[in-house]
């Protein structure tokens, strides 16, 4: 589930300016953590080693009842001490959901200063990230965790599907049956009987195996402002500071005339429309695809390319 926080810096900027009262003198507090062996003088100091004993009891009061995710200042409470996060406070127009009452305004500053206190591991830590971070900024930290699960590249329809590379690649061949070749030059013909209906996209993922990584080429039709127009995009199977490292270029032509596009591919952290809307790759207007074509009645591309390995600059010598 995708997390938004509730509040900008200036919430987490208040904590601060709040009395440097500990925590621990709430009896709410006392009753709901084992503080055996805790420095009660020093809570801003704790981390969730420090916690383990008292991490679930946490992680349960600052869990908002109504969208279950971690709760960010302000954190909302009724009259009666329950709470919920600032994101959920207007979907329950107000209300509490737990007993009913009216929430007004008040602010629960005791659990906001629980919040800024702690300092929790990255979600991803299972896949490998050994980030700890502050409780305010974690949000922002998993948002670009280079660690996080990558969100399935196939254009064609809106899935949901996330994983690690090699769980996309297979989840590509046997779900969208999606074309797989190994090899960094390909050799593509695009064909379609009545070229003129734009709105009918052509939707067309190819997935290629090469220098030990992998890359997806789009090709589709789709409307350029009031112009039909195709556009062909290589996307990249990783992390941005990797794809960077790879080139590719694009060939369309037909007797004599070719249009040409040299690029470099994008993560497939950048979504498939994104990179479409940007307009990062080969663009063939629909009149300069029919003459490609040669034939007015039907759409026949042939597109060619290839992706290489973008050599370091080597600086020459004296």
């Amino acid at each position: 589930m995708c997390r938004k926080m509730a509040s900008g810096d200036s919430d987490i900027e208040a904590l601060k300016d709040l009395p440097d009262v500990s925590i621990l003198e709430n009896p709410s507090f006392r009753d709901s953590l084992d503080l055996e062996g805790l420095d009660a003088k020093e809570p801003r100091s704790w981390t969730i080693k420090n916690l383990s004993s008292t991490a679930n009891s946490i992680h349960e009061l600052l869990e908002c009842p109504v969208c279950m995710s971690f709760m960010f200042p302000p954190i909302h409470q009724c009259p009666n001490g329950h709470t919920l996060c600032s994101g959920c406070k207007a979907r329950v127009q107000n209300r509490c959901p737990s007993c009913r009452y009216d929430l007004g305004n008040i602010r629960c500053l005791a659990l906001e200063k629980v919040a800024a206190s702690l300092e929790l591991p990255c979600k991803n830590r299972n896949l490998g990230c050994p980030e700890v971070l502050p409780y305010h900024s974690k949000l922002k930290h998993e948002s670009q965790c280079t660690y996080r699960l990558l969100s399935c590249p196939y254009a064609g329809s809106e899935c949901t599907v996330v994983g690690d590379v090699p769980f996309l690649v297979a989840h590509l061949r046997d779900d969208h049956k999606v074309d797989m070749h190994n090899g960094s030059t390909f050799n593509h013909r695009y064909v379609k009987s009545n070229p003129h209906e734009v709105e009918n996209a052509i939707w067309m993922l190819t997935v290629f195996n090469c220098f030990g990584h992998y890359f997806c080429l789009h090709f589709e039709a789709f409307m350029l402002g009031t112009f039909p127009v195709y556009i062909a995009f290589l996307r990249f199977m990783g992390e941005d500071d990797e794809a960077k490292d790879f080139r590719y270029v694009l060939e369309v032509g037909h007797n004599g005339r070719k249009l040409i596009w040299q690029g470099v591919p994008r993560s497939i952290r950048d979504s498939h429309r994104k990179v479409r809307d940007s307009h990062d790759g080969l663009i063939i207007q629909r009149n300069m695809a029919l003459l490609f074509s040669g034939d007015r009645k039907e759409l026949k591309l042939r597109l060619t390319g290839k992706i290489w390995k973008e050599q370091a600059n080597v600086q020459p010598q004296d």
